[in-house]
């Protein structure tokens, strides 16, 4: 997300802001020369969950409980290159809701070279990639395969960040979605001695075979999240509220994120 706007985005959290003040506010971040309108579609195009109610506007998880949100697991694999150089070269991803998969995304990415080192990590080879889509086509059609469903990652951070800055390479906006990583959802409710996903695929019996391709993770990730989930205190009811307890901060009240209607 686009530091300028993260102390505005900061306020959905907890409260609906009405309308008229937060395109307002949008203008004020964005700049004198903004299109307040344009800015608040960008934003919803890009993963954002903006919604009206009568004229107040406020996120869909501060109001969604978890247990019916579209969830998105996803995972990378990159060639691991020097930053100028760095790039994807597949991804996977995973649509959850209700407790199923209700959709899946998987696709290379044309690399005209993949180190050696990588080959032997992923399988990956530069000759699978010589005929795959090009970054900018993946990446748009990832966009619309995401939506405004919440980003789930093993190490969200990275994922999310990565991507982000792919699509800004290509010409695009950055993802706008909230998002939720599957290791401090884990530390925060299954006790192990490791929460790297290899090991977490041993200790909970996940026991997917394949590692190091993006599918695959995104798969044993969801696994990591159904259990992690399975053990969330009951009185974590909405979206927001999972997000702010995964938090390695965590929510000192959680329910501050619930916005009644």
């Amino acid at each position: 997300m686009s530091n300028r706007y993260n102390n505005l985005l900061e306020k959905l959290r907890y409260a609906p802001m009405p309308k008229e003040e937060f395109l307002r506010s949008i203008c004020a971040v964005a700049g004198l020369y903004s299109d307040a309108d344009s800015e608040y579609e960008i934003l919803k195009g890009s993963g954002l969950p903006l919604e009206e109610e009568g004229e107040m506007v406020y996120f869909s998880t501060t109001r969604t409980p978890y247990k019916e949100q579209r969830f998105c697991i996803v995972d990378v694999e990159t060639n691991g290159s020097l930053p100028a150089k760095d790039q994807i070269i597949e991804i996977g991803a995973i649509l959850y809701q209700g407790g199923k998969i209700i959709d899946s995304f998987e696709s290379y990415v044309f690399c005209k070279e993949v180190p050696e080192y990588i080959t032997k990590i992923t399988g990956i080879t530069s000759e699978e990639l010589k005929d795959a889509p090009s970054m900018k086509e993946v990446l748009t059609r990832f966009r619309l395969f995401l939506g405004d469903a919440v980003f789930v990652a093993h190490n969200a951070l990275f994922d999310y960040g990565f991507l982000g800055a792919m699509m800004k390479r290509s010409g695009m906006d950055r993802l706008h979605n909230r998002k939720l990583c599957t290791i401090d959802l884990a530390r925060k409710t299954i006790p192990a001695d490791r929460y790297g996903l290899s090991f977490l695929n041993e200790f909970l019996e996940i026991h997917t075979e394949v590692s190091h391709r993006a599918y695959a993770d995104a798969l044993t990730a969801l696994r990591v999240f159904e259990e992690s989930l399975r053990r969330v205190p009951s009185e974590i009811i909405t979206t927001e509220e999972l997000i702010s307890f995964s938090s390695p901060k965590g929510a000192k009240n959680p329910k501050k994120s619930r916005i009644s209607r």
